[in-house]
């Protein structure tokens, strides 16, 4: 299902998005080695549990991202984030769609950490969601230890509303139409 604003892509994870320094590009089974070798310190999981990926992993999760959600109402779009000048893969930004709410996440490997590229993706992505999609809240869940990813909520304009789900505070935006 494509929203009538959104041309659509199969596959792809939506349009290109481009900010300051960053290329979003839709997903791809192909950027599989190169994320993860972008994700592979095990410090990126300590808030979310688990391991990296292997290359073979990675490329099997984005084998069923790019494929796209089996519920025909949910739309997933994923993006990797290539920072232009060192022409390299650097994190993802995701949202899963679904009626009037979106969910987003974001991750930046260690290495380009604390360079404000979350920031300035996960702004990016809200923009995008919110302009494409008839979405009435924009939802992010953030561990209450993560004051990093916390902040990128909050540039993203996203509210902390002080439920906890899983574990993790529930972010959000309300939009006004």
């Amino acid at each position: 299902m494509s929203h009538p604003t959104e041309p659509p892509v199969p596959g792809s994870g939506g349009p290109t998005a481009s900010t300051a320094r960053l290329d979003l590009l839709p997903l791809r089974v192909e950027h599989a080695e190169e994320m993860a070798g972008a994700l592979s310190d095990p410090a990126l999981h300590a808030f979310t549990g688990g391991v990296p990926d292997t290359p073979r992993a990675l490329r099997a999760r984005y084998e069923r991202l790019v494929a796209g959600s089996p519920d025909p109402a949910v739309l997933w779009r994923n993006w990797v984030l290539r920072e232009r000048a060192l022409g390299c893969l650097v994190g993802t930004v995701q949202a899963t769609v679904s009626g009037e709410t979106a969910e987003v996440a974001w991750v930046v490997g260690t290495p380009w950490q604390g360079r404000g590229y979350a920031t300035e993706a996960a702004r990016s992505l809200v923009r995008h969601v919110v302009r494409v999609f008839p979405v009435r809240t924009v939802v992010a869940h953030v561990h209450p230890g993560h004051h990093a990813s916390a902040a990128v909520a909050a540039a993203a304009g996203l509210t902390a509303t002080g439920e906890l789900q899983d574990g993790e505070v529930r972010w959000e935006l309300t939009v006004r139409r």
